[in-house]
């Protein structure tokens, strides 16, 4: 059976975030991109060279950890190194987004302090985590894929430097999605609040109190499994 049709509601998923993103003016004229590891050698991801809003199931692509297609009559994203690098990575990981949300943007061309690496909502310090700025490079090049390793196994979130934002996830697409949108939501207030002077952080009490959440709520802690003992001790660095 066809992947497409195997995959049905999957790929159906897929194809409304694509156009969710499209509508939010997260992604404009080719850019964006993102990937879905369905097997653990399978991979439904977006093709190259096409506007997001208009993507249907038909324009699909299917490929292998080793980035070769497997269904799909387009050609892959031209990050396709990257996600290679992601879920070769980090193998917990299921799903990778990568978008340029207008707000959250800005800090990737901000000069100044690394605001998005600091805890100021629960909602964003237990579900997105800290959100470090990997350095620049050429897009669709494996330089750029391979600047994100020294952050890969500790962060589930990245602002690439003068480019774009990218959220991975244990969970689905549509999981990416909504932390996309929790994370702008962030960034919107958060630049609000600079507009009026310095802004007030979580303490590590109240981080240490969200860990209890993190627990009750079930929700994995960021990084690769092991690598960070909780809240506390990440947002400490």
């Amino acid at each position: 059976m066809p992947y497409l049709d195997q995959y049905r509601d999957d790929v159906e998923t897929f194809v409304g975030v694509c156009h969710a993103l499209a509508a939010s003016k997260y992604v404009t004229g080719h850019g964006g991109n993102m990937a879905w590891k369905l097997e653990e050698n399978v991979i439904l991801i977006t093709p190259t060279r096409m506007n997001k809003g208009d993507i249907t199931p038909s324009d699909l692509v299917f490929i292998n950890l080793a980035g070769e297609v497997l269904e799909g009559t387009r050609n892959p994203t031209g990050e396709t190194p990257m996600y290679i690098n992601f879920f070769r990575e980090r193998p917990d990981i299921a799903s990778v987004l990568h978008c340029h949300p207008p707000v959250t943007n800005a800090f990737a061309v901000s000069a100044g302090r690394e605001h998005l690496m600091r805890p100021y909502f629960p909602e964003t310090a237990t579900e997105v985590g800290p959100v470090p700025t990997v350095p620049y490079a050429e897009p669709l090049t494996q330089q750029l894929a391979d600047n994100f390793l020294p952050f890969l196994r500790k962060y589930n979130a990245f602002i690439m430097e003068n480019h774009g934002l990218v959220i991975m996830s244990p969970k689905d697409i549509y999981w990416c999605k909504m932390m996309t949108d929790l994370l702008e939501s962030t960034s919107i207030s958060l630049v609000n609040a600079l507009a009026f002077g310095p802004v007030k952080e979580i303490s590590p009490a109240g981080l240490q109190d969200l860990e209890n959440t993190m627990r009750d709520r079930e929700l994995p802690m960021f990084g690769a499994p092991g690598v960070n003992d909780g809240l506390v001790s990440l947002y400490a660095e």
